[in-house]
């Protein structure tokens, strides 16, 4: 029987630029082009507008001393001013540093101090977060922490009037494309995230086969909600959009379904992003049948496990008939397969596809690590281009997941076809994903126990209709502490952990159900769980 392994062949070949040559390509061959469209903004730059501003915020960065390597964090929603100050950062070679919006103190203090942040650029806030006070109630405790530049402000104002006094042409010619360019926090089974730390060839080429795949061209035009903090937005969306030529369309902020509509009605874009819960939230609209998506071609679900039947109604109502379900982690760049537009439909919406150009997979027996044949169930290991640097400062985490072959085990459980299209079952490591967010539940549990009334505390994900999964948090209470609803829990940790991190559901109990070895056994917690919630039949639905 053959084993489970496929490499991706292809004629095209990868691309060895940095991603200041790329948008330096583009320029020439696409300067009159739409490049970015900023919908809530109301405003919009051709590839030569864009170059212009991401030339102006470079020069500002270099005058506040910024160079090669040096870490400059960017916690804002989407806007186009974060995809101007991703380009101006790869220009000078500094480290771009991607912080959650939805990060508070806990979390932000955390990232600054772990990746060293020099520089960081901000929102003022967004909705009812006030970013500005937030960074200066931790700053204190942030040593590296030199300038704060708040978008919109006098400090904006400033860095993008700076006088130009470095030759940036020249400072490309020192950069490689091996060198790390980027840093996303993935949150952490030992309670704290991890810097996965990539470089220009990492995501430069998985954008660029991401948009291949999906058959961009100049003409398309990408409508992106997702957000760019992730790679979905900032790989998948800006760094495959700028390396065709195409024009990238941000419709809002954060996610607003009738936002993201009216972008593809008004902008006339091709393609169209998202996770489940966005695909499901678009499709609810009133009078979107109404609506004239003519334009829309193409486009990605992917973040979480894609319902099947949210896949089908995407093809047919929304006429995205070349939509592709991709699947991947931040740690690979993150696409490691995807289905292709000329695949059968029931392969394009019941799998998670094949393997990328240029990578290879394999599934294995994670006991013995040997390659499993196809058809039976193991461990997805991927390798090639894609596979981070490492982890920011932390070899032995970074040991942990990429062995001494170079092959990242991603802790799915997935099963591989004879034709090589994937399937992904389960997950071997402890990890939530709430609409397209990975949740650790130990960064929860470590959290919890904080709470002066919580002895113990035990997170899990629970079956979503919406968002795939939600966190639910077993606790037990100190003796003599009255039991703690889902209300007081989540007012704990309101505006102190991100918001897609606090609990739904709390559960009291006495005692865990445990293994005869003392391990907490959270199968068997999942599975009372969703008898306890009535959660049944969102369990029993289909996903590629």
């Amino acid at each position: 029987m053959r084993a489970s392994y496929s490499s991706g062949t292809s004629a095209t070949p990868l691309l060895g630029d940095t991603i200041g040559a790329c948008l330096d390509r583009a320029v020439a061959e696409h300067g009159d082009q739409d490049a970015v469209v900023d919908r809530a903004a109301g405003r919009r730059w051709t590839y030569r507008e864009f170059d212009a501003e991401v030339a102006a915020v470079a020069h500002g960065l270099l005058g506040l001393g910024v160079g090669k390597g040096d870490r400059v964090g960017i916690w804002a929603p989407n806007c186009a001013e974060w995809t101007i100050v991703q380009f101006a950062t790869a220009r000078v070679g500094a480290v771009l540093v991607n912080i959650n919006p939805a990060y508070r103190t806990h979390e932000l203090r955390f990232v600054l101090d772990q990746a060293g942040i020099r520089t960081l650029v901000a929102a003022p806030g967004f909705k009812d977060a006030d970013y500005a006070a937030m960074i200066e109630e931790v700053r204190p405790a942030c040593a590296a922490l030199h300038d704060v530049i708040l978008i919109g402000r006098d400090s904006w104002r400033d860095l993008v009037s700076a006088e130009p006094v470095h030759d940036l042409a020249e400072i490309g010619r020192t950069l490689s494309p091996d060198d790390a360019i980027n840093i996303q926090y993935t949150s952490g089974t030992t309670g704290f995230p991890k810097g996965a730390t990539l470089s220009h060839h990492n995501i430069l080429n998985n954008g660029y086969f991401v948009g291949e795949l999906c058959g961009y061209t100049e003409m398309d035009r990408i409508c992106v909600p997702v957000p760019f903090y992730h790679c979905f937005g900032m790989v998948m969306g800006t760094l495959a959009s700028v390396s065709h030529g195409a024009c990238l369309v941000i419709p809002a902020p954060a996610f607003d379904p009738k936002a993201s509509l009216a972008a593809v009605v008004e902008e006339k874009c091709t393609s169209l992003y998202g996770v489940p819960t966005m695909f499901i939230g678009m499709l609810a609209e009133p009078g979107i049948d109404e609506l004239d998506l003519g334009s829309l071609r193409t486009g990605i679900m992917a973040g979480s496990p894609c319902p099947v039947e949210v896949m089908k109604q995407v093809v047919h109502r929304l006429g995205m008939t070349e939509v592709t379900i991709c699947y991947g982690m931040t740690e690979t760049s993150p696409v490691s397969t995807q289905t292709r537009a000329d695949d059968a439909l029931e392969r394009r919406v019941s799998t998670v596809g094949r393997v990328h150009p240029h990578l290879e997979v394999k599934i294995v027996d994670p006991d013995t690590g040997l390659t499993v044949p196809r058809g039976e169930p193991g461990e997805l290991c991927t390798r090639g281009y894609s596979v981070m640097l490492g982890y920011w400062h932390e070899p032995d985490k970074t040991a942990e997941v990429i062995d001494s072959a170079r092959w990242m085990h991603t802790g799915d459980v997935a099963v591989m076809d004879e034709e090589g299209y994937l399937n992904i079952t389960g997950r071997i490591k402890d990890v939530v994903i709430r609409g397209g967010e990975n949740i650790y539940p130990r960064e929860v549990e470590e959290f919890l126990y904080t709470h002066p009334d919580i002895l113990d505390a035990q997170v899990i994900g629970v079956p979503s209709e919406r968002y795939g999964e939600e966190l639910m948090a077993w606790i037990r209470m100190r003796d003599g502490a009255a039991p703690l609803d889902a209300t007081a829990v989540q007012e704990f940790c309101a505006g102190r952990l991100a918001r897609y991190k606090i609990p739904r559901y709390v559960h009291v109990v006495a005692e865990f159900p445990m293994t005869v070895t003392g391990k907490v056994r959270k199968v068997e917690m999942r599975a009372a769980a969703v008898d306890l919630l009535g959660l049944a039949d969102i369990a029993a639905t289909r996903h590629a």
